[in-house]
């Protein structure tokens, strides 16, 4: 697919068309890394969670009370 750098206020950007979009389930908000490799070509790749809040926070709290001894030991 063949897309063309635009002028957008002072910067410059690359639109993301509805097909685009579709393909790549990106939408806006969406964040993304931008890696710019040895001789020019940029991959965006999403930053998608790997576990949502909740699952982060249930799995915290079962690591501090399984080990809850140890942490308190080394404080």
């Amino acid at each position: 697919m063949v897309k063309t750098i635009t002028k957008v206020g002072n910067s410059h950007g690359l639109i993301f068309d509805a097909t685009l979009r579709e393909l790549t389930g990106l939408k806006p908000g969406d964040q993304v890394n931008v890696t710019v490799h040895e001789g020019g070509a940029i991959v965006i790749t999403p930053m998608t969670a790997v576990v949502d809040a909740d699952e982060a926070r249930e799995r915290a709290e079962r690591l501090v009370k399984a080990n809850s001894e140890l942490f308190r030991r080394l404080a």
